[in-house]
């Protein structure tokens, strides 16, 4: 593999956002002919930021682009697959309601006097998808059709157009197990005839069974490349989640408390929802951290989404302070005491054009309900005690919230549910994205928030992060809850040992 040529080269990539945030820092990769690359990392790691920026979507700030030797500076994704790099997205960027003959022919159909040929492109379909052993009718819309045979479609489409590089992201995050399996004999066969296939994915498992080499981001940073023979799972868990497995094994000693006769503050039993997260049972008591962790798409979130009824769970029960709850919703969940700040903090989180007064207030209005408004002079008091607590920056309780940098605008989201003097708070990625110093106020929070006694449930990829405040660690893979981790036990060698553990 290290005599294939190069074929895409990326050098010192580089990429800032609006605000400070530097997504991309100067990145490198090395995609070959005739094989399949894996790009790894959490979400937040750089992966969708330099897929843009290679393809042009996205402008660079520094960093060169080579495609068989020449530098190339595509502005757009046509661009870039007139230079010979496709994309094909998890969501298929084809017409659902088009013909797949239509579909593969967009915008060049063959025509004669000015009018398409119709049986000429259907005749032209039939043949491109036979070569990728797919028969099906070329004349039907393609929204009939599976997601698998959908990706497969843009894929043909790619190849007919001359790249010769071709990005997956996360093509089999909707695949049932036999459509992977058509999927990578695809790509197999494209492999073969020269191509060069950057996959990305979070499934292990698949990257082992597919790719030649990979390539780990984290942080807008290059962790490191691989050949995928070979390489112990326990490294590449490392790798993705920041911490190297080598050398002596450290446990760090941790005092915790024995609660084993305190009664739970809320008891799951059984919660599960399929596709998702198989049944688990999960306790949480008063003024403790539990931490969720593994690997992106691990079921993480899931969990937390069904504990807080955004999710309709499939079966199982959940108990608050020992009764029975019924949670249909998040308005049911607010008025039991439970909080939930997502991991999309811009898209789910803040509400950009709204002041940081109006988005503190957000929860407690919806559960106190639109017909009871808080008076502007409450909404203030509120605004400026969370202001004051959390150090919220600039100290304006009237500025938009979108102007705020993104640890501020963390502790904003914090404030919200803290307002609604909760029981329970569940945190997904809470210092996802944030600089360091923002990092450590919002550890420091976590940490003093349980001393006053709310319960905490946070979810974090960072596993020096997870190990540094949970007091238990339960541990996710492949949509299970694999192990549960108390006391001394609750450090990082153990934690990556159960994610990585086959």
């Amino acid at each position: 593999m290290n005599e294939a040529p190069e074929l895409l080269c990326v050098r010192g990539l580089s990429k800032t956002f609006p605000g400070g945030f530097q997504a991309l820092k100067s990145v490198d990769l090395t995609l070959r002919a005739g094989e399949i690359h894996a790009l790894l990392g959490e979400n937040g790691a750089g992966k969708s930021t330099l897929i843009k920026t290679v393809t042009g979507i996205t402008p660079r700030d520094a960093g060169e682009v080579r495609l068989s030797g020449a530098e190339i500076r595509p502005r757009s994704g046509d661009e870039a697959l007139a230079a010979g790099i496709a994309t094909v997205y998890q969501e298929v960027a084809l017409l659902p309601n088009l013909t797949v003959a239509q579909n593969l022919f967009l915008g060049r159909q063959p025509t004669r006097f000015g009018l398409v040929r119709d049986r000429e492109m259907r005749r032209r379909s039939r043949d491109l998808l036979q070569g990728f052993g797919l028969r099906i009718d070329v004349g039907a819309p393609l929204g009939d059709f599976p997601v698998a045979v959908q990706h497969i479609v843009a894929i043909a489409r790619a190849v007919d157009m001359s790249a010769k590089v071709l990005i997956l992201d996360e093509p089999t995050a909707s695949l049932d197990g036999r459509e992977v399996e058509v999927l990578f004999r695809v790509m197999r066969q494209l492999r073969d005839q020269g191509m060069g296939i950057l996959f990305v994915t979070h499934f292990l498992d698949q990257v082992q069974e597919i790719c030649d080499r990979l390539t780990v981001l984290r942080n807008g940073c290059l962790v490191g490349e691989r050949p995928v023979a070979g390489l112990p799972r326990m490294e590449l868990v490392g790798m993705m989640l920041g911490r190297e497995l080598q050398g002596v094994e450290e446990e760090r000693a941790r005092a915790t408390q024995d609660q084993d006769d305190t009664p739970p503050l809320l008891r799951a039993e059984g919660l599960g929802r399929k596709g998702a997260v198989a049944p688990f049972d999960l306790t949480l008591r008063r003024g403790e951290v539990l931490g969720l962790s593994g690997l992106l798409g691990s079921g993480r979130t899931e969990t937390a989404r069904l504990i807080f009824g955004a999710d309709r769970a499939d079966g199982g029960r959940l108990h608050l302070d020992g009764r029975p709850a019924r949670i249909l919703g998040p308005r049911d969940a607010l008025k039991q005491g439970l909080g939930f700040c997502p991991e999309e903090r811009k898209t789910e989180g803040i509400v950009a054009e709204l002041s940081v007064r109006e988005n503190i207030i957000l929860a407690l209005q919806a559960r106190m309900g639109w017909t009871r408004p808080l008076s502007r002079k409450r909404q203030k008091e509120i605004a400026d005690h969370f202001i004051k607590a959390l150090d919220i920056r600039p100290a304006d309780p009237d500025k938009p919230i979108g102007l705020l940098s993104g640890g501020n605008q963390q502790k904003a989201i914090l404030a919200r549910w803290l307002a609604t003097e909760p029981r329970i708070l569940i945190l997904d990625e809470p210092t996802r994205g944030i600089d360091v110093g923002a990092h450590a106020e919002i550890i420091r929070l976590i940490r003093s928030l349980c001393d006053s006694g709310l319960a905490m449930l946070v979810i974090s990829s960072e596993v020096e992060e997870i190990v540094s405040y949970s007091d238990r660690v339960t541990v996710l893979r492949d949509g299970s809850h694999v192990a549960h981790l108390t006391g001394a036990a609750v450090n990082e060698q153990r934690v990556l040992a159960a994610i990585a553990a086959d």
